[in-house]
């Protein structure tokens, strides 16, 4: 029997709602909603949640909560990842969201949010027959899952987000040639000194078994996918049906930073609250499909909220 049920996702960047019928693994979304707090905000040089940050975020969850209960779900799921999970300071979060909305939060490891969101993906029966290399982008940590149905061969989480590159390689408005150059640059020594020593031996073994396919979730695929099919509002059919070879990544990127925010901000398919940090959430992508050698990228929304559900 199907129950309503509804999960809020505490991001690094921001805070996401979803309700949804759930019978087993079958979810069926209802409801879906998003509010940019940006959590990880002046995080990452002390690695304390910013007091603004953490009453936004609050705020978010409260009234995430108050829309569930009104669309009649009798589960209420709350969780955070990467930047409270790395903070010094936690338990203010904790705190302030359980004084705001009663909720006690689930700070969740990398290995779970890795684990969820593979999940979440292949309950997907079409995802679930194909080996593939699932890429969560996130704020401010990416994970990277190998494997196939209910089979994972490689699992991990790295400290490497949208909004943590952000911070570290920040740019300008309009962005400049030099440091698009630089965020490239500083990925692919990334990926080559942190990723592929992990990843490698259990990649190449995987393509030897065949056909291997890269698959991106979370708000910075969406978002490609919503801005190659011009979006005006959430379609999740259109996203589902997304596949970006190459060369159509690298044309977002070489766009996306060409542009002032202002400008960014009026194309169809990118929210105009992450016209900053799609930046370098399209360069992450860039980097992996390059760097691994992937022909194309197919972009779902099924991920770490669908399996928090299930759990």
């Amino acid at each position: 029997m199907a129950t309503r049920r509804a999960v809020i996702d505490i991001g690094t960047n921001s805070v996401k709602l979803l309700v949804a019928e759930v019978n087993g693994t079958d979810v069926e979304p209802l409801h879906e909603e998003a509010e940019q707090t940006r959590l990880g905000r002046g995080f990452y040089e002390t690695h304390e949640l910013q007091p603004d940050a953490i009453k936004a975020t609050a705020q978010a969850v409260k009234t995430f909560k108050r829309t569930a209960g009104q669309l009649g779900a009798r589960d209420i799921r709350a969780f955070a990842t990467s930047a409270a999970r790395d903070a010094k300071n936690r338990a203010d979060l904790v705190q302030a969201v359980q004084a705001a909305s009663g909720l006690t939060i689930e700070i969740i490891s990398g290995e779970q949010e890795a684990e969820w969101a593979f999940r979440g993906v292949t309950s997907n029966p079409e995802l679930a027959r194909q080996p593939l290399l699932l890429l969560d982008v996130g704020g401010g940590s990416t994970e990277f899952i190998l494997g196939q149905g209910e089979h994972k061969h490689f699992r991990q989480s790295f400290p490497l987000g949208a909004v943590r590159l952000m911070e570290t390689i920040p740019h300008s408005d309009p962005p400049r040639p030099a440091e698009l150059a630089a965020t490239r640059v500083w990925l692919r020594q990334f990926l080559a000194q942190q990723v592929l020593p992990q990843l490698e031996l259990a990649l190449a073994r995987e393509r030897s078994q065949g056909t291997l396919l890269l698959v991106g979730t979370g708000g910075s695929a969406s978002v490609l996918a919503g801005m190659e099919t011009g979006l005006r509002k959430f379609d999740r059919h259109k996203i589902e049906d997304t596949h970006l070879a190459v060369a159509r990544i690298r044309h977002w990127v070489d766009r996306l930073w060409s542009l002032p925010l202002a400008v960014r901000r009026e194309i169809p398919g990118l929210p105009g609250k992450r016209a900053d940090v799609m930046l370098p959430g399209a360069a992450i992508y860039e980097a992996v499909i390059e760097k691994l050698r992937f022909p194309e990228l197919r972009v779902t929304t099924r991920g770490l909220r669908f399996a928090a559900l299930m759990d």
